[in-house]
């Protein structure tokens, strides 16, 4: 049972902390559509997901004005794109259909523009790969990610290589609108199936056909509750549980409520923290609440460390399915306090990936020069990867290289995808290495059969 006393404190969180569920993320299978030409999948494609999700935005709204929890994003998220268009071919015009239905049933992003190849690429995936600046740049809501590395696998560096490559020309493809085109691009190693958050969520071939999963959020309350805290880091940990707790408890009757009214099955609740460039909605904020003067200081990687642990520790026992990505989002442009800290020195390139090997997802959002070569953003791709399968963890790599701007520059990309400084990257060159290509190993321990 639901006290008052509960209800008038989320009340409090949603009214002055910035409490709200990110995202609704309807997961749909595509494995069904797949046709003898790629017209015929993009038709069937476009119609199954108009028929499934036709009714999300509805539902998301008629559950936030009966709460009285803002829903931020509805969104959908399909079969990875590269197995739909194995056979025939065509994936820039399923990346049409998939648009043209985004905006039909009014969802912010659709993902599963994807493509796992972590142990090596078929021709047709190299094909796919090759096809994603040209289907970020015609569309305007489909998102894309390549999974280039596991823990049982290890890292394909000649996807690493070839992404470093795509990166750059999904760039300039999108040149005239901020280079945006890459903020819809993520490189993951061990991409989850079930993550609700944008860009890289895409629906597993593991899932059922139609799936909701719900990713929350929470920054501000989590500040405002240490704003109170006067003891210890243990005090810190145990109230940062506390608040995971009650956050998730929303998350879990969003994802309930929105998969029996959308007849969908329930997926999972993904318990990660995720800023937005709102002031009092930061993630880098509540580490300078646990005492450091800025966000970037030694100090901030064990900060992270304790939030992360204390909200799964809080959210786990909030519902019966955890998933996604789970943790504490870093993403620079989307994070008041990380732009900040960015603009000053704080916050360096080389802090961020330290702290990739604790958060929720890894070098998220990052703008860097446009003359950047594609190897040193292999290389920033190899690093991250390596972070990834060592640790058993997901990873991922979201970099811009803002075509014309240097750095000290700016872009914004508007909404919750914020604004960006140009942070500098190593020049020394590792062309000799992302060259080498071939794979790299999986870590021993990964043998465990």
């Amino acid at each position: 049972m639901i006290s008052i006393n509960e209800v008038l404190e989320t009340n409090r969180m949603v009214d002055s902390q910035h409490l709200d569920v990110r995202t609704i993320t309807m997961g749909i299978s595509l494995l069904d559509c797949i046709g003898e030409t790629a017209e015929v999948t993009a038709r069937r494609v476009y119609d199954k997901v108009v028929d499934k999700a036709g009714r999300l935005v509805e539902v998301g709204e008629e559950i936030a004005h009966e709460t009285g929890i803002p829903i931020v994003n509805k969104r959908v998220s399909v079969t990875p794109v590269s197995i739909i268009t194995a056979h025939t071919g065509g994936a820039v015009l399923i990346a049409k259909a998939l648009d043209r239905a985004a905006k039909d049933i009014g969802v912010d992003f659709i993902g599963g523009y994807t493509a796992l190849v972590q142990k090596g690429m078929t021709s047709y995936e190299e094909d796919f790969i090759r096809s994603i600046p040209e289907a970020l740049a015609c569309t305007d809501r489909v998102c894309s990610s390549v999974n280039v590395g596991s823990t049982k696998a290890g890292i394909n560096m000649d996807a690493v290589a070839l992404m470093g490559k795509i990166v750059k020309e999904t760039a300039y493809a999108t040149r005239d609108n901020g280079s945006i085109g890459c903020a819809k691009l993520v490189v993951f190693a061990n991409a989850v199936e079930d993550n609700p958050f944008m860009a890289g969520a895409f629906h597993g071939v593991g899932e059922k056909d139609v799936v909701i999963n719900v990713g929350v959020s929470g920054p501000g309350v989590v500040k405002a509750a240490l704003e109170r805290v006067r003891g210890d880091l243990t005090e810190v940990a145990e109230t940062v549980k506390k608040v995971a707790y009650k956050i998730t408890r929303v998350g879990q009757y969003v994802a309930q409520e929105a998969s029996r009214r959308l007849n969908a099955n329930f997926g999972i609740v993904d318990l990660s923290l995720a800023p937005t460039p709102t002031m009092g909605d930061s993630v880098a904020h509540i580490l300078e609440e646990m005492g450091l003067e800025s966000v970037g200081a030694c100090g901030t990687t064990a900060c992270l460390a304790l939030l992360n642990d204390a909200v799964k520790k809080g959210g786990i026992m909030a519902t019966s399915h955890v998933g996604g990505l789970s943790g504490a989002f870093i993403p620079v442009s989307e994070d008041v306090g990380m732009i900040d800290a960015a603009k000053s020195g704080a916050l360096r390139i080389e802090k961020l990936e330290a702290m990739t090997a604790i958060c929720s997802v890894g070098l998220d959002m990052i703008a860097v020069p446009g003359d950047t070569k594609e190897e040193v953003i292999s290389a920033l791709i190899a690093d991250e990867a390596a972070i990834g399968v060592v640790n058993n963890k997901t990873t991922a790599v979201r970099v811009i290289p803002v075509y014309g701007k240097s750095v000290g520059d700016e872009v914004s990309f508007g909404g919750l995808l914020g604004t960006a400084p140009v942070m500098p990257l190593s020049t020394v060159s590792p062309a000799r290495f992302i060259q080498r290509g071939g794979r790299i190993p999986a870590p021993v321990w990964a043998n465990k059969n």
